[in-house]
Formats: structure tokens, sequence, C-alpha cells
């Protein structure tokens, strides 16, 4: 019926007028055969641009050999398979494609919607000189004050991290012209290249030009924004203008404002956004859980993705790396080895970031053989990868194995030393008593590595010579420091004071901690510590009776204990937790055996 239809050329426009959107299967290749054999596709523009449109379901390559059949696209044609491409695997190919029809087709003059396509070719490219001689041809062309193009241009200028260009073509839009992706696009660009305060600086402006009202995208954007700034003032102020503004609390503006909440340190009030946000996904409950583990509630990172698991949320790479993450910093070694397993069984992307997390956990956990065993079967390996091992080598005491190994990084000459690397080996040589080694790294820090010592690498070395006694060196060295010294460092000589009996720094250290924090009681324990080891109990019972004069109260310990596969926490004299009778009569009976074996 068809074939006999389109036998007259003039009733072509008229059928694909009337199949609008239903041509698929066989019809489709009825039509397109009968156009390729009577010469139709490669005479008729819009016969060919209306087949084309129809071809994207059938795979871009079928596109592409059909564009290649027509002999004089039209700018429709054109614009189509420079999307197709400009949005594909392989945006290259609408750069190429572009070059070969301005070659082949002068005539043929790119339009304000053909500038959109290229230009996001060339972000995604990296290819800025490509789209700076495309702005060049839209100035000749008369199309610089188009919204689509200027909209191309600045994010094109933002993607390639030429910013001042961005700025630049978005002031030159007129202020009625301008919509709200102009602004999204300066404010994405800013935030790609980390330049958070121009970026909320931009949203400022937006928000007093009063003629342009924000959208979701613009609100992320400024939430992204004070999350990485830290700043809670300003997230309050977006938040209220989200809820101000009447926008549903739905999974993409709830994970952001979680994500601010948690880098800002309230963890209640992301969890408050958390259990109002409804459908969420796993990138809302990836912020929670990566949310917890930042902020140290290593438990209730470990309880969510257990509820996680019950509600049958799809789990990826990002998301296991959080909960290995907290499993090693809480010590849940079962917890750690179960999620493990469960991405072996459930073909969950072993991705070099997971593999990190499992090495750091193992190591933190005690395990040190099967992160061995991880680390040698990774096939890549980052300064993440190394920097893990080296530090879990020597946070178990085999500080050899740990330096060994940084030896074998410096000889893998793709991976670049940072300065999280050189605090595994300064800490790899003061649990090992290795002074010498200690100096010789730390001063290869600057002199060979171009790395500038953080006031933590000085700490690692003070704690490097209070472990072998030089406690008169390590004074010396707090003096000679260029940065001042903060409390961890003062502690750190403390504590090598009292294991060593030296009352008199023991007390100027404690002095110096008391002055940073004066409301803290480790360093009045430790120095009450060193006196009763002294004898000294006037001097015991004075700094003992000043704490509550002072308003310093002593926290209670506190331990986190993993009983089949959950993680309890308990203080010192608690006897309100559940399961502190069943952990009483365990280690009741561990020292039943114990006594047992001594003494038989």
């Amino acid at each position: 019926m068809l074939i006999r239809q389109l036998t007259i050329k003039s009733k072509w426009p008229a059928l694909l007028e009337k199949c609008n959107g239903e041509l698929k299967g066989r019809q489709f290749y009825e039509l397109l055969s009968h156009a390729i054999t009577s010469g139709v596709l490669a005479h008729d523009s819009f016969v060919s641009s209306k087949l084309l449109l129809r071809s994207l379901p059938h795979g871009l390559g079928f596109s592409r050999a059909l564009f290649s059949q027509i002999q004089n696209p039209n700018v429709f044609a054109c614009n189509f398979i420079f999307k197709a491409y400009s949005h594909s695997s392989s945006p290259q190919e609408a750069l190429y494609l572009y070059n070969f029809i301005r070659r082949r087709f002068p005539h043929l003059l790119p339009d304000n919607y053909t500038f959109p396509f290229l230009f996001k070719a060339c972000s995604r490219l990296q290819l800025p000189h490509k789209g700076q001689e495309l702005h060049a041809l839209t100035l000749i062309l008369g199309l610089h004050d188009d919204v689509f193009v200027q909209n191309g241009l600045v994010s094109m200028y933002s993607a390639c991290g030429l910013l001042d260009s961005a700025r630049k073509v978005f002031d030159l839009v007129p202020g009625l012209v301008r919509d709200v992706v102009s602004w999204n696009s300066v404010i994405s660009g800013y935030l790609q290249s980390h330049r958070n305060w121009d970026a909320l600086q931009v949203f400022d402006e937006m928000l007093s030009d009063g003629s342009m009202r924000p959208d979701k995208v613009t609100l992320v954007s400024a939430l992204t924004a004070s999350a990485r700034l830290g700043s809670l003032g300003l997230g309050r102020k977006i938040h209220g203008l989200v809820l101000g503004s009447g926008f549903a609390l739905d999974v993409f503006l709830g994970s952001s404002l979680i994500d601010m909440y948690a880098k800002c340190g309230r963890m209640d009030d992301a969890r408050k956004i958390f259990d109002r946000v409804p459908h969420r996904n796993v990138v809302s409950w990836t912020s929670m859980i990566a949310g917890y583990t930042q902020s140290g509630s290593f438990k209730d990172a470990i309880e969510l993705f257990r509820e996680m698991q019950l509600e049958g949320v799809e789990v990826d790479a990002a998301m296991v790396a959080c909960v290995i993450s907290a499993c090693g910093h809480s010590g849940a070694l079962d917890h750690g080895r179960w999620v493990h397993t469960y991405c072996e069984r459930s073909g969950i992307d072993m991705n070099m970031s997971v593999k990190n997390a499992l090495i750091d956990m193992y190591s933190k956990c005690g395990d040190i053989e099967r992160a061995l065993e991880i680390f040698h079967g990774m096939s890549s390996r980052d300064v993440f990868t190394w920097t893990a091992m080296i530090t879990g080598l020597a946070m178990n005491g085999d500080s050899v194995r740990a330096l060994e190994m940084f030896s074998q990084m410096e000889a893998s000459s793709n991976v670049r030393r940072n300065e999280v690397t050189f605090l595994g080996v300064l800490s790899a040589c003061s649990h090992g008593g290795f002074v010498e080694k200690g100096f010789r790294y730390f001063k290869a820090m600057s002199e060979i590595y171009k790395l500038v010592p953080r006031i933590e690498h000085y700490g690692c070395m003070v704690d490097l010579l209070g472990r072998a006694n030089l406690l008169n060196e390590a004074e010396k060295f707090i003096r000679a420091m260029p940065i001042q010294p903060d409390v961890v460092i003062w502690r750190s000589l403390l504590f090598a004071c009292r294991t060593y009996g030296n009352t008199e720094l023991a007390e100027f250290a404690a002095k110096n901690v008391e002055n940073l924090e004066p409301r803290r009681f480790e360093s009045r324990v430790l120095l009450s510590n060193l006196y009763a080891s002294t004898s000294r109990w006037y001097d015991v019972n004075k700094l003992r009776k000043g704490m509550p004069l002072q308003g310093i109260q002593k926290q209670p310990g506190c331990s986190l204990i993993e009983v089949d596969g959950l993680v309890h926490e308990f203080t010192v004299a608690d006897c309100l937790h559940s399961q502190t009778h069943s952990i009483y009569e365990t280690v009741r009976g561990i020292n039943k055996v114990i006594r047992s074996e001594i003494f038989a």
C-alpha cells in the first residue's frame, strides 16, 4: 500500500507528516528502501531529513550510513547528526563531520542550533582552540547575540577551564536575553574549577538581578559550593530559599541538602532531610552514609547500610567504599568481610576505590595478610593504594615491610608520592625506632619530592624522637619548627615524658597543652599519672581536685566491640547496655580458660 502511494513524488511529504512518529520496524525499512531505490533519499532534503530523524532508534552507525547517502543535506540533517555524536561516546565525529561538510558544501552555513552541539563536542574533548575558531564564526555570521549560542559558549569555555573567557561572554549577553541556563553555565563552570566563592558570588548576582528565578540546577550548584566551603550559614539560607520558592524536596534537591549538612558536620539536620525525601535513590543513601563516615559516626553508617539492604536499594561502588571505610574505623571486621563477599557475589564493580578501602579496612582490623593479598592481586595501583598498604603495615608493627613497600613505590615511576604517603613512612619509622631513616625521609620530602611538610609530619617526627627517648632533642625540634606547634605535638611530647618519667619536661608540655585547650582533661590525666608513678601524691590530689573546680570533667572511656556482625559501644561502668551481661560472661569465661592453662 505504501509503495503504491509513493509512486508519485509529491505523496512523500504528506505521507511522512501523516506517519509522524509512527514509522518503525518493517514499515520504516519499507519506506527507506523505496526512498533509496527511487533516488528520493539522495535528492530530496525534506524526505531525507524526516527519515534521518526516525533512524536514531536503529543505532548511531545506521544514522551515519544513512546521512552519507544524502547528496545535498540541509542544515536540519546536519544538526541532527552533530547532536547525536556530541552526546555519544565519540564526540570527535561531530567535529570531523563538521569539517567535512564545510569543505564539501561551503554554501551550507551553520545556524544558531548548530553551534551548541559543536561547542558540546569541544567541551567533552577539551578543545578550546577549536571552540575559539567556532566562536569567531558566530561573530561573522551575526549569531553572537543568540541565547543558545551564548550558553553553549559559556559552557564550553567553563568546561575547558577558560573561566575568564566564559565570564566575558556571559557579561556581553544582554540582560533581557539571558536565561536561567546562562546563569547556571557560569556557576557550574566555577564549581568545576573549584572556585566556590566565585560560584556563590554569581549566584548572589542572579538573586540581586531579580529578573531570573533560580531553578533546581541553580540551587543544587549553590548548595554544592556551600558544602565544599563548609559554610553552614550560607547552606541554611539556600535551604530557606528552597522552601520559600516552593520547590518539592525531591531526590535531586534532597541529596544536595543532605550532602551540605553532612559536610558541615550537622548530621542530625542531614538525617531529618533524609527521612523526608520520598523515593530515595542510591545517591541519597550514599550521601547519608558518607556523611556518617566522614563525621566519625561509623556505627550509624553501618546500621544505615543494613537498613538500606532491607529496603532492597541497589548498591554501587561508591556506597560500598563508604561502608567498608566505616567498618575499618569501627573495627567491624566480620561485617567488612561480609560486605567484601557481598560485592563478589553480587557482581558489584570492584574498582580501585573499593579495593583501596578494603586494604585500609583489613589493615585497621588487624588482618594485614588479607590486605596484602588484595594489594598484590591488583593489576594497577594509584597513590592511595600504596599509601594505604604502607600505613597498614606501619600500624600493624611491620615497619621493615612498610619501608620496603615505599622503596617499591619509588621504583614505580608512574605513581607520584604525596604528603599522606610520607605520613605512613614516618609512622613506620616511628614505630620501628628508625630515627636516622625518619630524618632522612623527612628531609627528602622537601629536598627531593618538593613537598611542604605539614603539621602532621612534624608531629610524626616528635613522636619518633619521643619513642626513642630523645626527649630533649624532641623539645629542640619543636622550638625550631617553622610553624606553630599544635596541641597534638605537645600532647605527643607529654606522653613520651610520662613513658620515660621526665617530670620537668612533662610539666612544660602540659602547660602548653592547657594554653591551647584549657577545657580538655587529657593532659592533666597524663601528668597526674606521671606524678603518681614518682609517688608525688600531693601533686596528684591537687591536680585531680582542681579539675572539677575549673569545669573540667574526664569523659568515660568507651570501646567498640563487634558481636555477631553488630557493633556495640560500651562505656566505663555501663550497666544499662543490653549486651553488657553477655560480654561480661564471655570475658569471664575466657579468663577461666587462661587461668586453667596457666595452672595446669
